[in-house]
């Protein structure tokens, strides 16, 4: 398991680095992101869909459970704070997300921990201040 930590100061620095790790995704299916309210995770999910070729605005999909942005691969941008079931996960058609060979960029990945596939990249966003975050990213490779 590889481990890369970084300093991002600003909400472009975080999307900036979203792109980045985008980049490196081609034979991944999801990006999953654990962190607080406010911490980075729509800002890193704007550098995702940008590097993928997406223009349509992101925004956090807290009361859609998902958004799409279409691009050369398209990304679906997952919140799932409100999923706490199996059953849940089921009726928003996770694995047909899964299997559909979009990027999968979810938000508050914990609370589906069992249903994430072996080959997860994780994104860890720790606060420090009101601009800088640490940002540990593990499996990109």
């Amino acid at each position: 398991m590889e481990k890369q930590t970084y300093t991002t100061c600003s909400p472009e620095e975080t999307e900036a680095l979203g792109a980045a790790i985008a980049l490196q995704c081609a034979g991944k299916k999801v990006i999953a992101m654990y962190g607080g309210l406010g911490s980075g995770k729509t800002a890193m999910t704007r550098g995702i869909a940008a590097a993928m070729g997406c223009t349509d605005p992101v925004s956090s999909p807290t009361y859609t459970i998902v958004n799409e942005y279409r691009g050369r691969r398209k990304v679906c941008h997952f919140d799932m704070y409100r999923i706490d079931s199996e059953e849940g996960l089921w009726e928003i058609g996770w694995e047909d997300y899964l299997n559909s060979g979009c990027l999968c960029v979810v938000e508050w990945s914990e609370n589906i921990a069992g249903a994430l596939p072996r080959e997860t990249v994780k994104v860890t966003f720790e606060t420090v201040d009101e601009e800088t975050r640490r940002i540990t990213v593990e499996d990109l490779c």
